[in-house]
């Protein structure tokens, strides 16, 4: 299955993977809106979260 997405995004140009990733912060703040719990984190919980989703593909990116 990760060969063929991989095969396809292969065929996206830079605006396209801009769109998904619009999508996935519009479907996170639906998310947010309908459970609210998860909003009462502190600031810093997201960023160690963004941080740590991050480090892989800067590594890939940058190596």
């Amino acid at each position: 299955m990760f060969e063929w997405i991989n095969k396809k995004i292969k065929k996206c140009v830079w605006y396209d993977i801009s769109l998904v990733k619009l999508s996935t912060a519009a479907f996170i703040l639906l998310v947010a809106k309908l459970w609210t719990p998860i909003l009462s984190l502190d600031w810093y919980w997201y960023l160690a979260i963004s941080l740590i989703a991050a480090i892989r593909p800067m590594y890939k990116m940058f190596s």
